[in-house]
């Protein structure tokens, strides 16, 4: 069952799952530009913004890619990756600026679910870091954060819990239980 939100940010971030099959459905060139868009506006300290995105849609370097992780299949599947990195030349805070690349990372899963396409954020992948940068031709400077692999959903059922957010969150002093 869906959880319900108050608004279409809260129904976005509630109902959004990660994807991990696609359909052979091909995503337009509109619908990579709305996600990058989604990316590059997320906040950044200083306003570095230093994420470096990128977008591969060709079928052999997707499945070059699907070589370097566990998750091969989920890779394979998808018509499209974006892989995100770190720009280290522009890098202020190592700290911070992972922190903001992971806040692009979630704008663009939000963008996807907002288009009606299905994404998962792979993590695994960056044991390959090395691989992946000499499949994408990549310049020393970028360093592998992660990659997406985004598509039209394959039907199926989604589901995910979270902890009781009483187990998460407290009233100044850690450990106290959370008062509403």
């Amino acid at each position: 069952m869906a959880v319900t939100g108050e608004s279409k940010v809260m129904d976005a971030i509630l109902n959004r799952r990660s994807v991990r099959e696609f359909t052979d459905r091909k995503i337009s060139k509109e619908e990579i530009n709305t996600i990058l868009n989604a990316g590059r506006w997320a906040p950044s300290g200083l306003n570095n913004q230093p994420w470096r995105f990128i977008v591969v849609r060709d079928p052999e370097n997707i499945h070059q890619l699907s070589e370097c992780t566990h998750y091969s299949g989920t890779v394979a599947g998808a018509p499209l990756l974006i892989a995100a990195f770190l720009d280290t030349e522009n890098s202020y805070n190592r700290t911070k600026d992972i922190q903001a690349i992971g806040a692009s990372i979630q704008n663009m899963l939000l963008a996807c679910y907002d288009l009606g396409l299905g994404a998962v954020w792979l993590g695994e992948i960056l044991n390959q870091n090395e691989k992946v940068n000499s499949i994408l031709q990549c310049p020393s400077k970028l360093e592998l954060m992660a990659v997406l692999a985004i598509g039209k959903p394959a039907p199926g059922k989604r589901t995910s819990s979270r902890k009781d957010l009483s187990e998460l969150a407290f009233e100044e002093k850690y450990g106290q239980d959370w008062k509403e």
